[in-house]
């Protein structure tokens, strides 16, 4: 890899740092509050972490907010993407992201890697709550509306999206472009992806960083990020779809 010349490297820091401003680090920031709060307030096991909540008690202006909210989070993405297309005698974005052709391979792999994860996010789950480091996990608050199922799917595709788009197309892209090695990358990201889920408590942010570091591993492994994408997004869907399941395994 050529080596940057210093200008180019504070540039890279910058469209990390506000990148990340902007997305998952400002939810980091929050998350970090957030637990703050609630272990000055009493045990972790006692805390709710509401996702996927009413902004109002009115159906039809909830729904709009639903999409704005989906829409507007969606932004920092494009700005990730524009900012790699900008970079000089790089190869086709499709490439650099591993997002050409094998459609239907990149799903079951990520069918694959959701298998694996989903299970041990259980477990997690599960144990972090029988130690009380968890709280309690409300994944689906938006009421029973005809259009609840598809914001909810909606949502999970939107996560799937800021997260691995943020963390490995662009931010593991540009780690690389500064010269840090695999694993520095790997662990760094994993406990980036974590701190944003602090808010439900300690056993989720393990529970990340074991998911960070299989993710970051195939991903700098294998170079294509649709498989993540697609089993972030599954996980998701199914936690959100069927939040039942958390409470099968609540044995907090």
């Amino acid at each position: 890899m050529t080596e940057l010349a210093p200008q180019d490297k504070k540039r890279l820091w910058c469209e990390l740092v506000l990148v990340a401003a902007l997305s998952l680090g400002q939810s980091a920031v929050y998350a970090i509050v957030r637990l703050a709060d609630i272990t000055t307030r009493g045990p972790i096991s006692e805390a709710q972490a509401k996702l996927n909540t009413s902004i109002s008690p009115r159906p039809g202006f909830d729904l709009v907010y639903q999409i704005l909210d989906i829409g507007f989070t969606l932004v920092p993405v494009l700005l990730a993407l524009y900012l790699l297309t900008r970079d000089a005698d790089a190869p086709p974005l499709s490439i650099r992201l591993g997002v050409n052709g094998q459609r239907a391979r990149d799903l079951g792999r990520g069918t694959l890697i959701f298998a694996i994860i989903g299970l041990g996010t259980l477990a997690v789950y599960a144990g972090g709550r029988a130690l009380g480091i968890t709280a309690e996990i409300q994944p689906a608050n938006l009421g029973d509306h005809w259009w609840t199922i598809p914001v909810l799917i909606l949502a999970a595709a939107k996560n799937g999206i800021v997260e691995e788009v943020i963390i490995f197309g662009f931010g593991a892209e540009r780690l690389q472009r500064l010269g840090c090695g695999t694993w520095p990358i790997i662990i760094s990201l994993a406990v980036f992806r974590a701190s944003y889920h602090l808010y439900q408590g300690i056993g989720p942010f393990i529970g990340n960083v074991a998911m960070g570091i299989i993710f970051g591993w195939y991903f700098m492994r294998r170079g294509r990020l649709m498989p993540l994408v697609w089993a972030h997004f599954i996980i998701d869907a199914v936690g959100f779809l069927a939040p039942g399941i958390l409470t099968l395994v609540d044995i907090g």
